[in-house]
């Protein structure tokens, strides 16, 4: 999907009916700048989201992931107002999607797969040219497209042609242009394929600072590093639903496989160690022992009380927790085709 931001005049007006309000357990949760509720579409016999229920708050990030053909980029169009759904409801920044689109354009960006760069244009240009589409008056534009460049950092190849830009000048000043209309709500989709991972850890930084500043982010990636990375909450779709959400932290704890390992300094205090957990898994050439467990506080003491009741000191101990790529994989049936995230691996 190109990227795109809607050139609309704005309004703070909560347009059309709004979803019901949900409550927290110490009361209202915060104001959601994107909510969903019984989303569906479907393309002739291929039903590719299947009632999608979701409530992002402002100024958070949310990334969904989901196997190739979940249904995450059709997500993105339809709350981007690019294309209708067949059932449910959505609004984003107050305004429904289906009765409002032209506030939800006006509150919104769009980066999409694939830049939107005019190649012929030089980076200023390609900025000015978007704050013209959103009319925002000779002098404001060249303003914007003046701080933009300098903000990622673009400043010096300002009057050089797009076409001569590397992959990763050219998502930023792809993400620059979204952000020419200072959009409360910015759609990223799929924002570093193809990346080197410096370049992919420059726009990570963008990312944060936008949300630092109040901004509403909402991420589909198939970097489960880069959801670990930014996300505040992250949701995996698949067959149309959401089959898992929570913090990455809160879908990690749901696989099995954490554990605890303890290496030794000596035979001798390794075989008493063993003694003392029997139920540990072996690592005679390391001396090591693979403990099962969550790594919580109180685990992890009692561990070290029976350690300590059998007069054994580990030389070190560490915790090993599945990653979001065991996560993914778990809940999905699919691998993922890009990096996985390495294990976390915490020392206490």
């Amino acid at each position: 999907m190109p990227s795109s931001v809607m050139p609309m005049s704005s309004n703070n007006e909560n347009d059309g009916h709004p979803l019901p309000a949900q409550r927290g357990g110490d009361g209202p949760l915060p104001p959601a700048a994107i909510s969903t509720l019984g989303l569906r579409k479907s393309y002739g016999d291929k039903t590719v989201l299947d009632g999608i229920d979701l409530r992002i708050p402002a100024g958070t990030v949310f990334a969904l992931l989901g196997p190739n053909g979940a249904g995450k980029t059709t997500t993105v169009q339809i709350l981007s107002t690019l294309i209708a759904a067949d059932g449910g409801q959505a609004q984003v920044a107050g305004h429904d999607v289906a009765t409002a689109p032209d506030g939800v354009r006006a509150a919104i960006g769009v980066t999409g797969q694939f830049s939107a760069l005019d190649d012929l244009l030089t980076a200023e240009e390609n900025l000015i040219l978007m704050a013209d589409l959103l009319r925002l008056g000779k002098r404001e534009g060249r303003s914007r497209a003046r701080r933009l460049l300098e903000r990622f950092d673009i400043a010096d190849v300002a009057h050089q042609r797009a076409a001569t830009f590397s992959g990763g000048m050219r998502r930023r000043l792809d993400l620059a242009m979204t952000l020419v209309g200072d959009p409360q709500v910015i759609f990223l989709d799929e924002p570093t394929t193809g990346l080197d991972p410096r370049s992919r850890r420059t726009m990570w930084e963008t990312v944060r600072s936008l949300v630092a500043g109040g901004t509403t982010v909402f991420l589909t990636t198939q970097y489960l590093e880069e959801a670990d990375q930014l996300a505040d909450r992250v949701a995996v779709l698949d067959g149309g639903r959401i089959v898992a959400e929570g913090t990455a932290e809160e879908l990690k704890a749901r696989i099995p496989g954490s554990h605890v390992r303890l290496r030794l300094t000596d035979s001798a205090e390794y075989e008493r160690a063993v003694a003392a957990l029997p139920d540990a898994a072996r690592d005679d050439e390391n001396l090591a022992l693979r403990v099962a467990g969550d790594g919580e506080l109180e685990a992890l003491r009692a561990l070290l009380d029976r350690l300590d009741a059998a007069g054994v000191r580990a030389a070190d101990l560490s915790v090993h927790t599945p990653d979001l790529d065991d996560v993914f994989l778990a809940l999905t049936g699919h691998g993922t085709t890009a990096s996985p995230l390495t294990a976390q691996e915490t020392s206490r």
